[in-house]
């Protein structure tokens, strides 16, 4: 399988162009300026990149400095910093599109609930996951609201001739939200809404992704959204399913409640601290090391 497409780290200065209302939980914001003139997209649905919020009481975020093509996290206020995906670049227009979940609390929440034009965040050059075989025949996405604007993106993106099928979880009923059309996708019996998880209760996305058939032929799932549910769909589309790590993608979007968790974390002892951080440094099967890591976690209650 070819390597997915790489860009050049870079730093950049965005400002807000402007917002739009999504839903009462998605916001849009669209970045623009002169900072973005250099922005490389990788083209791939599920890129991300790191925001850089300003610290309260300035209008400027603090830019680290990139050096040989590395991203310092040392030279950033993690505190103001998030992952997000991107929704759209408009290389013409030298505009980034970033859709942001809003909830109560949160650097990025409270920042993006009163984005207008003008302010300013940084950004860095994104990073794609999204890798399908080349000879893919079908697909399966599913994801929660966090996931939803690299879902979008990704249909989008997906050669006319595959059959495709959306799992989507959302917070309530009640929000019409649209998706992208395509011609492999039904949007009456391709696509599975469920209200449920999204911070108000437990995700329903495990077993309703454990109840999907697959289709014959080279096929691709694709699943994004809370860390912790999501251990489960992994360890049933590797083991249970006995799919190779170039048939699936999971991918953990946040971690509920995750000022508890960091806390918990923060106080394991250093040792076992350790342990995790060399589970990575080892040249095993990296989905050998993320099965070891995945049952650390749970074993620990994080």
């Amino acid at each position: 399988m070819p390597a997915l497409p790489q860009v050049p780290m870079r730093v950049h200065r965005a400002e807000v162009v402007r917002v739009e209302e999504l839903a009462p939980w998605l916001r849009r914001v669209v970045l623009g300026g002169a900072g973005l003139a250099d922005f490389e997209s990788t083209g791939v649905g599920d890129e991300y990149l790191r925001v850089m919020f300003p610290p309260e009481g300035e209008t400027e975020p603090r830019l680290p400095v990139v050096e040989d093509g590395v991203f310092d996290f040392a030279q950033v206020d993690l505190a103001l910093l998030r992952t997000y995906t991107v929704r759209d670049h408009d290389p013409v227009a030298g505009e980034v599109t970033i859709d942001f979940v809003v909830h109560d609390g949160g650097v990025a929440s409270t920042w993006a609930r009163g984005a207008e034009p003008g302010d300013v965040v940084g950004l860095n050059s994104p990073t794609a996951m999204y890798d399908a075989p080349a000879d893919l025949v079908w697909q399966v996405l599913a994801a929660d609201a966090a996931a939803l604007p690299a879902l979008s993106r990704i249909i989008e993106n997906t050669p006319v001739g595959v059959r495709t099928r959306v799992v989507l979880e959302l917070p309530d009923a009640d929000t019409e939200v649209p998706l992208p059309s395509h011609p492999g996708l039904d949007p009456d019996s391709d696509v599975v809404r469920i209200v449920s998880g999204n911070g108000h209760g437990p995700s329903r996305l495990p077993e309703v992704v454990e109840s999907l058939t697959r289709p014959d032929g080279v096929g691709y799932v694709w699943v994004a959204g809370e860390s912790k549910a999501l251990r489960g769909v992994r360890k049933h589309l590797r083991h249970a399913l006995g799919l190779p790590a170039s048939a699936y993608k999971s991918v953990g979007y946040w971690i509920e409640d995750a000022e508890k968790w960091r806390e918990d974390y923060d106080a394991l002892d250093a040792d076992t601290k350790a342990a995790l951080d060399a589970l990575w440094e080892s040249d095993r099967d990296e989905e050998d090391i993320e099965d070891e890591y995945d049952a650390r976690l749970t074993a620990l209650g994080l």
